[in-house]
């Protein structure tokens, strides 16, 4: 198993050792180090050269969005770092943001489900391998929103707009029909109208399956490929 080096940063002290406890605890997880606000977090990163850094999303010195100000420079800066974010609530703008300039090596993950270690470890995992990660309440979220405003998502049927929300947590074909009661023949048959209606090519260098949920609902449609 590849082992796969994170740096963490979380200025609440009981959270921070709460993951350090769990990412210790994870197989093929290294901490490589541990930071409680922004300055500290930039300088671990620097020195470390961590695969994946984990990181809140409001930390000091303004405890606003600098763990999303911190994905998006990163992309500049270490393109070849994986990012995934911690979020106390569902906040689709701040989700939409951090995958503003393509899914590759972004996760976007809600605290309360980080208890579930597998949850947190297949999160930084798949990161780490270049694929993107977002929960599902977060797409939901995401899918209402976009409804109300765009009549794009209304080419989709019911099944397909259920099979959309799961294509979004990463699901394969399998659990996805396992999830829904259908079988997996009638997932690839969605999962083909749903990229057709959406337009949404294939580029096997992505996730082109999160990467078309997210692209769609940010109204950008020009950067699943990078």
């Amino acid at each position: 198993m590849t082992v796969v080096r994170v740096a963490l940063a979380d200025d609440n002290l009981l959270v921070r050792e709460g993951l350090v406890s769990l990412l210790d605890r994870a197989q093929g997880i290294e901490l490589c180090g541990v930071a409680g606000d922004l300055d500290e977090l930039e300088v671990l990163t620097s020195e470390q050269q961590p695969d994946v850094v984990v990181t809140d999303i409001r930390m000091p010195p303004t405890h606003g969005d600098e763990g999303v100000r911190f994905a998006t420079a990163l992309r500049q800066t270490h393109p070849q770092i994986g990012v995934v974010v911690l979020s106390q609530f569902a906040e689709p703008d701040y989700a939409l943001v951090v995958f503003a300039d393509g899914t590759r090596g972004r996760g976007y993950v809600l605290k309360d489900r980080v208890a579930d270690a597998d949850h947190l470890v297949t999160a930084i995992r798949t990161v780490a391998a270049g694929g993107s990660f977002i929960d599902d309440e977060v797409v939901e979220m995401l899918m209402r929103s976009r409804s109300r405003t765009d009549d794009g998502l209304s080419q989709l049927s019911a099944r397909e707009r259920e099979v959309l929300a799961e294509i979004a947590t990463g699901k394969t074909n399998t659990a996805i029909a396992d999830a829904l009661g259908i079988s997996g023949h009638s997932v690839e048959k969605h999962c083909s109208a749903i990229f057709t209606k959406l337009g949404v090519g294939d580029d096997a260098a992505v996730n082109r399956r999160v990467a078309a949920v997210l692209l769609y609902l940010a109204g950008d449609d020009g950067g699943a490929g990078r």
